[in-house]
């Protein structure tokens, strides 16, 4: 009798002693705030620049950026939505976790940042878009749109259940973000709230109080908005993304549909996915909606533009939606900051802001994301953490996603699982970069055939150069970044490159091994002459 109590006592102190270790460790460890939107481009923000910085778009996070340090050169490992998540949680490439496509179900079973966070003594929260199917594990409180998620009156699911909220979805999302932080939280322990917006993505429909931004003025345009890709790959002429052939009249531009219009006989030249996003609205918002609209709808259908003239407006028209959008987020990074800033959190709190990869503003003629060329795999990525990034600091190192669990785990001073293939991005954060930093970074893009007709394709891309394969096919790509920043000429068939394409194909290989990159790397040409007789 008296040794089975002794061990039950030894077995409580083992567990009570893990607790408090947890506890400990907890204690003292900062706050993490991590706002997250989708498809938000460096070059749609004012602190970093580009032509679109003169409207000035996001003055809070320009402000966020003032206050602690922006990475200048920060990728993403799979320029799509759902993989890139993925990357965050699990600090792994694509291949290594699973969920390499938009198509695929995410393995909740496995390891993530928030379920070590949890067992370091961390509360944790997941509020908006998650768009990774399976549901959320890891997190003490839950509370995410269901699939892609709409604009408007969405639909959110948790623990509780299903619930539809009347509103625009980046309010909506920053109320729920609030409300947790203000009822809701554990006082007594540190927390780690994801913040994850669904704006701007497509179908860029943003709050009616934002529809007349812009609207007396028109926006710089892309120098390669009427790019020819002559001297890209085959893939480039073959996408399905461009401005001018594939963006939709209804689905993305919001021109109004026929009277009387039946989605059930709808012909290919209408949307029936812009039925469903118009049929999302209340009577009172539609009414808003239809009102703000009419009179730039009666002047376009005036116009008859046709040729570049057509393009320039479907252009103005995205890029002011799309801008619109990002104001709503960028309002409710304003609002988060403030809130912590009222009750008295901003001293031991880390507010970042990122999103889950680049975007095409008109560029190359496109939008969407996908490719490998700097506009979609650079993301935006500013921390600020008091007392630690010195504010108003810009950092040049190579980061990607693929760092953003082992950071976390280094501020929870949590151990990061050998199996993590990032780096801590604490001591750049620090402002002290690791003689051993890395000086190259690896991407693969899985998703083909799929949505726009991106073609498979890897490739390393250092400060300066850049090498794309695209392996199916047998194509390559090379660039000089430092004489060609827009990636217009490639000059892998140069001669005068011949030793650092050569070099770049070594370290390729390397970064594939480096990183376990087992993936069918075997060239498929009949299906690309297949592919290259359907568009002809």
């Amino acid at each position: 009798m008296r040794y089975s109590a002794l061990c039950f006592l030894i077995v409580c102190l083992a567990f009570t002693t893990k607790d408090s270790v947890a506890e400990d460790a907890a204690v003292g460890s900062p706050n993490i705030v991590f706002i997250f939107s989708d498809d938000h481009a460096q070059h749609a923000i004012g602190a970093y620049g580009g032509i679109l910085k003169e409207v000035n778009p996001t003055p809070n996070i320009d402000a966020l950026a003032r206050r602690g340090l922006m990475f200048q050169n920060s990728f993403c490992t799979n320029s799509i939505c759902g993989p890139s998540r993925a990357v965050i949680l699990t600090g792994l490439h694509s291949h290594k976790n699973g969920f390499m496509t938009n198509r695929d179900d995410f393995d909740g079973s496995q390891t993530t940042f928030p379920k070590l966070l949890r067992k370091s003594g961390y509360q944790t929260a997941v509020i908006g878009k998650w768009h990774l199917k399976s549901e959320p594990q890891g997190f003490d409180y839950w509370d995410v749109l269901r699939g892609q998620g709409d604009y408007y009156n969405p639909v959110f699911l948790s623990a509780k259940g299903k619930e539809t909220v009347e509103g625009h979805c980046t309010d909506v999302v920053t109320d729920k973000a609030i409300d947790w932080l203000s009822k809701s939280r554990d006082n007594g322990k540190p927390f780690m709230l994801m913040c994850q917006h669904k704006a701007p993505h497509r179908t860029w429909m943003p709050a009616i109080r934002h529809l007349d931004l812009y609207a007396d003025k028109d926006l710089p345009e892309p120098d390669t908005l009427f790019d020819k890709w002559e001297d890209n790959a085959p893939g480039a002429k073959h996408q399905e993304m461009e401005i001018d052939r594939h963006m939709h009249m209804n689905y993305d531009l919001h021109l109004p549909l026929p009277e009387g219009f039946d989605p059930k006989t709808a012909p290919p030249s209408l949307s029936k996915a812009a039925f469903r996003n118009m049929n999302k609205f209340t009577d009172a918002q539609r009414k808003l909606w239809d009102a703000k609209w009419k009179s730039r709808n009666d002047s376009f259908a005036n116009a008859d533009l046709t040729g570049q003239d057509l393009v320039r407006w479907k252009y103005q028209r995205y890029v002011k939606n799309y801008l619109r959008c990002i104001k709503g987020v960028d309002e409710s990074v304003g609002r988060i900051v403030e809130w912590l800033d009222e009750n008295n959190l901003s001293e031991n709190t880390i507010v970042i802001y990122a999103s889950d990869q680049g975007f095409y503003l008109g560029d190359h003629g496109w939008y969407d994301k996908r490719w490998m060329y700097d506009e979609s795999m650079k993301m935006p990525l500013i921390v600020s953490w008091p007392g630690v990034t010195k504010p108003g600091s810009v950092s040049n190192d190579l980061v990607q996603n693929l760092d953003y669990a082992q950071t976390f785990l280094e501020i929870a001073n949590s151990e990061a699982p050998e199996s993590m293939q990032g780096r801590s991005l604490v001591s750049l954060l620090k402002g002290e970069t690791p003689e051993d930093w890395r000086d190259s970074v690896y991407y693969h893009y899985h998703e083909y055939p799929g949505a726009h007709s991106v073609p498979k394709h890897c490739g390393v891309r250092t400060k300066d150069l850049k090498l794309i394969q695209f392996y199916e096919f047998g194509e390559w790509e090379f660039y000089d970044l430092n004489s060609d920043p827009d990636e217009q000429n490639n000059i892998y068939t140069d001669p005068k490159y011949a030793d650092r394409i050569a070099a770049m194909k070594v370290e390729l290989n390397r970064l594939r091994n480096h990183y376990e990159d087992d993936s069918d790397f075997s060239e498929k040409p009949e299906s690309w002459q297949k592919e290259k007789r359907a568009d002809q």
